[in-house]
């Protein structure tokens, strides 16, 4: 096997792993029926096996990144791929409906490891491969987006054919796969770090990292409303928590996530702030939308999906060119460029108040499509850009968590505006926070520069 053909196979491998989050977060949402009927549940107790999945996800990409830089991301993309295999296999037989959240638990550890894991060895597969970091890049983007695309069309085709246990079984292959395929040509990790166990537990900032995680769940769980009548207390909570997190890591060495250092990157925290905003535009369509076409414009849930499918194709598709376009122009030129092309498309999504025509649809959603593959491969490269090699891995967890906040945000949103009615006039009001969302998004790409690391 010669080197370009091993980077290649390394970066499929890696790209196999990234997609299985994204895929079991959306796949899932097509068996909700079938478990209620199976465990005799209501409608708010079945949306753990979603909310779960979704809590441990976003909670888990920072911390498993900053794994990735202290032990080796080889060695914690395999023991991720590992646990997904392991847990999948269990999971359908799982006696009670509890279980098999805690199932949906261990999924989301296990597939949390694969992206940042996978961002810090960009750069050993594209020196071997003698390109840039952007194309490697743009192949795990392109199966992010793929794994969230096809997801429901999956999951349809299992749950119909098999059961809801087939969403579990079809990760063990995936998940082995790519497990020994990272193995076999991956570019191997440099010493671990050594000492007593006592010694790195104690620098890994336990306390950090919990108030840490404890502060973006409670947080998570306060924007999802997953404990009605108490979200007031839980977004207290994570106050309280983010100021303790805050404290600590500013007094500890070396600490979890290194504030000081995250505060003078200008780059990488408008990067963030940007990814956030950009999420919270693209995921108002990407919700939003489905619900307009089936409850006001009257199309079946087959239908819908077909007519969503450009939004997510387009930005496969179109993602291979944004990348090369980064080599050629820069980052920032894609950047504002995508910006710009994402609030126009956001505005034409306007139209769709006056006629839910199939063709109209069609051309609104793979419009879509273009500025969210060049937002999203410009917003990694310059987060990977913006980052230094030791903190790629916490720093790629963190923009992960960054598609989390700005997608459960416009959840919530999305739930206030049709609170009143899935009607055309409130969609044309949520179009109106989407066209300021994507005018503040190109106010923070303006400012922003690469950094020098």
């Amino acid at each position: 096997m010669t080197k370009t053909s091993g980077t290649g196979l390394a970066t499929a491998a890696l790209s196999l792993g990234t997609t299985l989050n994204p895929l079991n977060s959306s796949m899932i949402a097509v068996a909700l029926v079938v478990l209620r009927g199976d465990f005799g549940l209501d409608v708010a107790t079945v949306t753990w096996v979603i909310t779960s999945f979704y809590l441990t996800s976003a909670a888990a990409q920072p911390l498993m990144g900053r794994l990735a830089d202290r032990f080796g991301p080889r060695r914690l993309f395999t023991l991720g791929m590992g646990l997904v295999a392991v847990t999948c296999a269990l999971a359908p037989l799982s006696p009670n409906f509890a279980l098999l959240c805690v199932a949906r638990v261990f999924m989301g550890i296990g597939t949390a490891t694969a992206y940042p894991s996978a961002v810090v060895m960009v750069s050993a597969l594209s020196r071997a491969a003698k390109v840039s970091s952007t194309r490697p890049l743009s192949r795990i983007q392109m199966a992010n987006t793929a794994g969230a695309a096809v997801g429901p069309v999956v999951g349809g085709v299992l749950v119909s054919l098999v059961g809801w246990q087939a969403l579990f079984l079809i990760n063990v292959p995936l998940a082995l796969a790519a497990l020994v395929a990272v193995r076999r040509v991956a570019p191997a990790d440099g010493p671990r770090e050594q000492g007593r166990v006592g010694t790195l537990v104690r620098d890994s900032d336990v306390p950090g990292i919990l108030a840490f995680v404890g502060s973006l769940v409670l947080l998570l769980m306060a924007l999802l409303n997953v404990a009605p009548g108490y979200r007031w207390l839980l977004l207290a909570g994570s106050v309280v928590l983010g100021v303790l997190f805050a404290v600590r890591e500013l007094r500890f060495s070396p600490p979890f996530l290194d504030l000081r250092l995250l505060g003078r990157n200008r780059p990488l925290l408008l990067i963030y702030v940007c990814f956030a905003v950009f999420n919270g535009v693209y995921y108002f369509a990407f919700f939003g939308l489905p619900q307009l076409l089936q409850q006001s414009a009257g199309y079946s849930a087959g239908v819908v999906g077909v007519l969503m499918l450009p939004l997510a194709a387009i930005s496969v598709l179109v993602t291979p060119f944004a990348a090369r376009a980064i080599d050629r122009y820069s980052v920032r030129r894609v950047l504002i460029i995508g910006v710009i092309a994402l609030t126009a498309a956001s505005g034409v999504l306007w139209l769709l108040t006056q006629s839910a025509g199939v063709v109209l649809v069609l051309a609104v959603t793979a419009l879509m499509g273009v500025p969210y593959s060049m937002v999203s491969i410009a917003s990694s490269q310059g987060m990977y850009a913006s980052t230094r090699p030791q903190d790629r891995g916490v720093a790629a967890g963190i923009f992960q968590t960054c598609r989390y906040l700005g997608a459960i945000t416009a959840t919530v949103l999305i739930g206030l505006f049709y609170g009143t009615g899935v009607t055309p006039a409130n969609w044309g009001r949520m179009v109106l926070v989407m066209l300021l969302l994507g005018a503040a998004a190109l106010v923070l790409t303006l400012f922003w520069r690469p950094a020098k690391t």
